[in-house]
């Protein structure tokens, strides 16, 4: 055999195909779709994390943050915050905007010195400002200024004030680094702050100091030596370097999700590149052939060919990255206002470099075994036969193809923020697709076993499942992957919007009424029940604490937070109760008498339990302005969150908090002709108390979710149509040999109608039968998706489920049909000379 240079290698694959490259189509676009939608979804987490990042101090409001809630610092604490560096501090509260009107309207009221911000501009109408309002004056959001006919010099009551407005605020420094918020927003000076009266012993409040460091001071350093300083603080200390820690895991979370999607698009892709390239070299088997008896040698014709499918597979891989590097601006443009943050331009190597790298693996991966198989047929062969009837593959190639896809399960874990969870998803892609595989030799199979039916359509449909050359295996992972995706994604979207539609107006309260003071309770039901008697009316205690010791540990020693501990993040909210709460059921230990007296016990809820193994008789110790209440963990239970009722972790037993003064939180179920009376008399007779209609919880949570579904949608989307390239794939694998059956058939006597009829009912018979398995497949997915990752209830809509996968079956008949249209006009006559 001929040694062929390199050069020359390259120069006859360039030539052949410049000739003709459409033959590897299939395979550019599937690479294409697969690696856009990595790369865009890799970009755009790393853009909203990398500003986030960026803006850290401007965010945060201060290199290092310490919040307390419901005190304020001590004059220690404040000197020992002055010692690090400059400081601001705010408080921030909840309370109820009133007009001139008597129109009220709950808002986060921020009180602010005369330091703030220390990072970053508040932005009015009518230009910058720094330090607080004058005194009697005040900013307010633009939703406010809406809602409430509020404009300059327009008035506004806050508890027993009333502020005149200075301005309407555009845009707020450090609103992010807030966190989720009930109302739009209201900015006083913290001096006019006790003239509200908003504040009592046990309202809830929060205070927040943020210290501004000397250049080049070490922030890590600077947190250890006043943590140290106040053991007993009970604050929560968050620095620069993750100023929205609640909008950072999130977007990484789902970063990692939709990332994931993209991978089983990309690898549902990669049975689309193996069925281009094994259809492509069907096509060159007379060029394979004459370059055989010209003296080429096997692997002088794998070599050619392979540069011909990298080069191909290098321009899509190219392409794929120049959109997803495109895809944060683009982003940004259509729905900047969504995003927590908006990305600038900019490239961002990391998650280009691994898209590109799934992309390359997955072309060698699915690419290398038709390859590899049509290099060991003989000159002869090839004249005679297709690539499709080869023998057993290499071991050296099968190790190639393992090494692959080795190489692309390290990738996807090594990359995932949770390891576990990215290798259960790969997992869960890679025995679907073995399913289908299988699934697909059990159809072949079971056809040719049944027996053969006396009607010449059905008998030739059920022969084409199993006849030789058959591309029954690739149609049933295609239709297989693309109906279960279907099934996949309606479940998720309509389970994901069921609750928040369906069930929690039916069964969620009225209003939240916070603060209400203790001594004014029965006053309050009052109210209540005069203006509507049947009134459903829960009131309990309301404190705010941090979790400092669980069995024996502190929670300030720990080097990481436990998985799905996050109960130990922050201050929570802490009640007590006589009698097991409202929504909570006992799984395990006993609550207590009602007239117990005894040391302080706990319940605990039954999954925070476990994520910090906690067992009954441990204990927990959390720290309640300033001091430390340990408790014996007494029982655990299970929460019915979903019922927008009064639900906490933490539950404790009476006269655990006789120190500590606190106020009571409410809900009321009511009819809307008494929410318009209370939502007017509740805010007048308790000035301190803040109102939130549950409506507005409902809007935002329903926003949130929408963005969500929308964005698993457009994930999930390319993996769907990845499955359609993959039909087509495999439909154009089998031309030839339709083409072939086609001919014979008409010289037969068939009729194009009687030919395009057996062919539909083969496709027919695949998709009844795939229906089945994509709906049961689909669901568990759903489930999975829903449940665990989420944490909501599965509850799919049975119509819209059905109706998508009846969809989806009939969309994939069609492209059955579509693909098998063109065959009918072949003539036999040139067929038959091309064969």
């Amino acid at each position: 055999m001929l040694s062929i240079p390199l050069a020359l290698l390259w120069r006859i694959a360039r030539r052949d195909l410049a000739a003709r490259i459409r033959g590897l189509r299939l395979l550019a676009v599937c690479l294409f779709l697969g690696v856009a939608t990595l790369a865009a979804i890799g970009s755009l987490t790393r853009g909203i994390t990398s500003e986030l990042e960026a803006r850290g101090q401007t965010i945060l409001g201060g290199d290092i943050e310490f919040s307390l809630p419901q005190r304020e610092a001590t004059a220690d604490e404040m000197a020992a915050f002055r010692r690090e560096g400059r400081v601001s501090a705010t408080v921030r509260l909840r309370a109820m905007a009133n007009n001139a009107d008597g129109e009220a309207l709950l808002s986060e009221l921020k009180a602010v010195d005369d330091a703030y911000p220390l990072y970053g501009t508040l932005r009015l109408e009518k230009g910058a400002r720094r330090g607080a309002p004058p005194p009697g004056r005040i900013w307010i959001g633009q939703d406010l200024a809406s809602r409430l006919g509020l404009e300059r010099d327009s008035s506004v009551k806050f508890g027993e004030m009333t502020f005149v407005v200075d301005g309407i605020v555009t845009d707020e420094p450090d609103r992010l680094g807030e966190g989720f918020t009930l109302g739009p927003v209201a900015i006083i000076g913290l001096l006019d702050l006790p003239a509200t009266q908003l504040i009592q012993p046990g309202s809830l409040y929060e205070s927040k100091y943020r210290v501004r460091l000397p250049i080049g001071a070490d922030v890590e350093a600077a947190r250890k030596r006043l943590a140290a300083a106040f053991p007993e603080a009970g604050w929560d200390i968050t620095d620069r370097n993750n100023g929205a820690p609640g909008t950072r895991r999130f977007i990484e979370r789902m970063g990692q999700f939709l990332s994931l999607v993209g991978l089983a698009a990309l690898v549902i892709a990669g049975i689309g590149v193996g069925n281009g390239v094994a259809t492509y070299l069907a096509g060159k088997r007379p060029g394979l052939a004459t370059l055989k008896v010209l003296g080429a040698d096997s692997a002088a014709l794998m070599q050619i060919y392979a540069l011909q499918i990298l080069a191909v597979a290098a321009g899509a891989i190219i392409l794929g990255l120049a959109v997803g590097a495109l895809a944060p601006p683009l982003v940004t443009a259509i729905a900047g206002d969504v995003l927590p943050v908006k990305p600038g331009l900019a490239i961002y190597p990391l998650p280009l470099a691994v898209s590109a790298a799934y992309g390359l693996l997955i072309a060698v991966a699915f690419a290398l075994p038709p390859l590899a198989a049509a290099r060991q047929v003989p000159a002869a062969g090839l004249f005679r036969a297709t690539v499709d009837r080869l023998a057993r593959p290499e071991p050296r190639t099968v190790l190639a193809v393992a090494a692959a896809l080795a190489a692309i399960v390290a990738l996807a874990v090594g990359t995932a923020r949770e390891p576990w969870f990215a290798l259960g998803f790969v997992g869960a892609a890679a025995g679907l697709l073995l399913l289908l595989v299988g699934l697909g030799w059990l159809v072949r199979r079971g056809a040719s076993k049944l027996p053969r039916p006396r009607r010449p359509l059905l008998r030739l449909a059920l022969a084409n499942l199993h006849r030789p050359g058959a591309p029954t295996g690739a149609l049933v992972v295609a239709l297989g992957l693309g109906l279960t995706l279907f099934v996949a994604l309606a479940a998720i979207q309509t389970s994901m919007t069921a609750e928040i539609a369906r069930t929690v107006p039916q069964r969620a309260p009225s209003f939240f009424v916070l603060d209400v003071p203790r001594d004014g309770a029965e006053r309050f039901r009052g109210l209540v029940t005069h203006a509507e008697p049947k009134a459903e009316i829960n009131l309990i205690p309301a404190l705010r604490g941090s979790v400092t010791e669980y069995a024996g540990q502190r929670v300030d020693e720990l080097a990481e937070l436990p998985e799905g501990a996050w109960v130990l993040r922050g201050d929570r909210g802490l009640t007590y109760s006589a009698e097991l709460p409202q929504g909570s059921a006992l799984v395990g230990g006993s609550w207590w008498p009602t007239n117990y007296k005894g040391p302080p016990l706990v319940s605990v809820e039954q999954e925070v339990a476990k994520s910090l193994d906690l067992k009954l008789g441990d204990t927990l110790s959390v720290n309640v302005l300033g001091v430390e209440v340990q408790a014996k963990v007494a029982s655990l239970r299970t929460v019915e969150w979903d019922n927008f009722g009064l639900n906490y972790v933490l539950v404790f037993s009476p006269e655990s908090f006789d120190s500590a003064p606190h106020n009571m939180i409410a809900t009321i179920a009511v009819s809307p002709e008494a929410e318009a009376v209370l939502a007017r008399d509740i805010p007048q007779a308790f000035p301190s108390a803040s109102l939130i209609a549950v409506r507005d919880v409902v809007t935002q949570v329903t926003a949130l979710l929408t963005q969500m579904s929308q964005a698993i949608a457009a994930a999930a989307s390319i993996a769907i149509l990845a499955g359609i390239a993959v039909l087509i794939g495999a439909i154009a694998a089998s031309r030839e040999r339709r083409v072939y059956d086609s001919v014979i058939l008409k010289l037969l006597g068939a009729t194009r109608g009687q030919i395009l009829a057996a062919q539909g009912v083969e496709y027919g018979l695949l998709a009844a039968v795939l229906a089945i398995l994509a709906l049961g497949l689909g669901l568990s997915s759903a489930w999975y998706v829903v449940t665990q990752l989420f944490d909501f209830r599965f509850a799919p809509d049975p119509l819209i489920v059905g109706l998508t996968l009846l969809g989806g079956a009939g969309l994939s008949f069609l492209i059955g049909i579509a693909g098998s249209w063109p065959l009918l006009s072949t003539r036999p006559a040139r067929a038959l000379r091309n064969l």
